[in-house]
């Protein structure tokens, strides 16, 4: 039997919807989005990375990671300041560190919930094929 592969496209997709709708929604409740803990999360695992480098990461334009960026600024969650030449530095200020360790722990529940259908054997696999399907040519 052959697998139809644009069925398999679509289960991915609809997983992935699943994942980020359950997963915004919850975020909500220690007063952030997906998006915004997502661009966090990268400021905090590349420390003093270049705007387009994390708008590379969290597969953004640079643009909408700039109006991001700005936002997460006005909420006092990060920190921009001048490097090298016009390279714009990124950094978490404390109520940054606090919304991602708050944003870690509803991610744990969600995460948990969301994988609760596959056992231990079935996670490892999934997760081993899809490191296959993503990772560098």
């Amino acid at each position: 039997m052959t697998t139809d592969l644009e069925q398999l496209g679509l289960a991915i997709k609809r997983a992935q919807y699943r994942n980020h709708r359950t997963m915004d929604a919850a975020l909500r409740d220690v007063g952030v989005s997906l998006v915004q803990w997502d661009a966090l999360r990268a400021i905090e695992r590349m420390p003093g990375a270049s705007g387009h480098d994390l708008a590379v990461t969290t597969f953004q334009s640079d643009q909408a990671f700039g109006t991001l960026a700005n936002r997460l600024v006005e909420r006092g969650l990060i920190s921009r300041t001048a490097g090298r030449g016009r390279r714009i530095e990124h950094s978490l200020t404390q109520a940054g560190r606090d919304a991602l360790r708050a944003g870690h722990r509803v991610a744990a529940d969600v995460l948990e919930d969301l994988f609760a259908p596959l056992d231990e054997s079935q996670r490892a696999a999934l997760a081993a094929g899809l490191r296959l399907l993503t990772e560098e040519q």
